[in-house]
């Protein structure tokens, strides 16, 4: 949705009495105050088996070349025990572990200790100390947006490494894989588990947190809106840009380093997946501080969720088509990669001229042209904790006319493309697609409740002009 967020000057404030219910004006923004019992079913069972999901994906392609189904045939047909299966299973080693410590350090030491350069000489490049969308608690909080720079030195020094120096094998990620997984859980856990700490003891913002009184959905969804230690580290913008982020095209050139190491060559199926997840990556940090304005910086708290899923479930199961065309490897013939190519910068360009248009139309209060003319909106308003009236404006013209969430049409796009350079043979590689189905549409409906919720009847005013959520015409 594009929306402009803006104070009125304060004569034109609005403010609500001292006496209105904190929580009446925090329930607009962030995660939910109670817990219904479909809710906390739903938190159950991902605490439960989202670990174990992800153990079973990479067990199976370590044991079963990447069969989700001869696993279960092993064990309902008494072939094999789970303790069979756990036991072929690598454990955590210290090289594991220096590996991995070593690699987050590296990212806490580029995130902290290095401020961004690049939008010094890169045009068009928004880095340095930006500002975050004002919190429910009327915060408006400071990042340095420095991962595009962060992203380009480890690389450098990974090709270098690869190239030149030799410190390492450039298949280090791949040969590691599981042992890696132990690390990343345990980090993903300690990181969920303090921040639930430390929103109870010393929050950063008292105002910004949330309390259900149930346990285990203040633990999965958070009670800090901005946990932060220090003036920038920021737990929800490190996390979820780096260390898995920019480790994601590590991965996937590991996983092509080991392909070329066992078959003598990568496939160009190989290259499609990591150039197309590359543009991806790469998009992400060209746009960080656009990305400040999203649902995971706007209205997400941070939880196991992010701490948990940023740390384990990104890294390890966004990569899957690489993990498993090492395995597998595909040649693609000529026209069908072609084909994948096109649906994935197609889908590419949906995405990022689809948020183009909702950034160009919030840095300029909707004075510009989309394709070729003024862009028409609705005008919304809404209330913070502290009473004070803010204004929105919810563009309903260019791709935002077409959908209310069009920019995630062109991302499941992108992710179709990506299982479908794996080809046929197994459905491992389509977990991508299923999941980002659920999680896009999930993410919709999530988000139209809260907007909802924020602006009342004026949002019933913008889903009348833009009826389709996805797919104009279908959803």
């Amino acid at each position: 949705m594009g929306a402009h967020q803006e104070k009125k000057p304060s004569e034109e404030r609005k403010h609500k009495s001292t006496q209105n219910d904190t929580r009446t004006s925090q329930g607009q923004w962030g995660r939910a105050w109670e817990v219904d019992w479909f809710s906390l079913a739903s938190i159950l069972f991902l605490l439960m088996f989202a670990p174990l999901i992800v153990y079973y994906f990479i067990m199976s392609c370590d044991q079963y070349q990447c069969s989700l189904i001869d696993p279960l045939i092993d064990l309902l047909t008494g072939n094999k025990h789970l303790s069979d299966i756990w036991n072929k299973t690598p454990t955590l080693t210290y090289k594991a572990a220096a590996i991995y410590a070593l690699w987050v350090a590296f990212q806490v030491v580029l995130y902290l200790f290095i401020p961004d350069f690049c939008h010094r000489f890169l045009p068009g490049y928004v880095g340095g100390v930006q500002e975050g969308a004002v919190t429910p608690a009327g915060v408006v909080n400071q990042y340095e947006i420095n991962g595009l720079q962060a992203w380009i030195i480890t690389h450098v020094l990974w090709f270098a490494n690869a190239y030149y120096f030799h410190w390492f094998s450039p298949t280090v990620i791949f040969d590691n894989w599981i042992p890696l997984l132990w690390c990343a859980n345990i980090l993903g856990y300690a990181v969920s588990t303090f921040a639930m700490i430390k929103g109870y003891f010393f929050p950063t913002n008292a105002k910004d947190c949330k309390f259900t009184g149930n346990f285990f959905y203040d633990y999965m969804m958070g009670i800090e809106f901005n946990p932060r230690i220090g003036k920038w580290f920021d737990f929800k913008l490190f996390f979820n840009g780096r260390p898995g982020i920019v480790a994601w095209t590590l991965i996937n050139l590991s996983y092509a380093a080991k392909q070329q190491e066992l078959y003598g060559q990568v496939t160009n199926s190989m290259i499609l997946v990591n150039v197309l997840q590359g543009i991806y990556v790469l998009d992400f940090f060209w746009n960080e501080a656009w990305y400040l304005k999203t649902i995971d910086i706007c209205h997400d708290h941070f939880g196991w969720y992010l701490g948990w899923g940023d740390c384990v479930w990104l890294p390890y199961l966004y990569t899957l088509q690489g993990l498993y065309l090492v395995y597998h490897p595909v040649q693609l013939g000529t026209a069908n990669a072609i084909g994948i190519l096109m649906l994935g910068l197609i889908g590419y360009y949906i995405f990022r001229m689809t948020n183009h248009q909702k950034d160009l139309f919030r840095r300029t209060n909707g004075n510009c042209k989309i394709w070729g003319k003024k862009p028409e909106y609705i005008e919304c308003s809404y209330m913070s904790v502290d009473g004070t009236k803010y204004y929105s404006k919810l563009m309903t013209s260019g791709f935002w006319g077409w959908a209310r969430h069009f920019n995630y049409t062109g991302d499941l796009m992108g992710s179709l493309a990506y299982c479908l350079a794996c080809g046929f043979e197994h459905i491992l590689p389509y977990f991508y697609i299923v999941y980002m189905t659920i999680l896009l549409t999930h993410r919709c409906i999530r988000d139209e409740h809260r907007c909802f919720s924020k602006y009342g009847k004026d949002w019933k005013r913008y889903t009348a002009a833009v009826p389709y959520r996805l797919i104009p015409g279908i959803f």
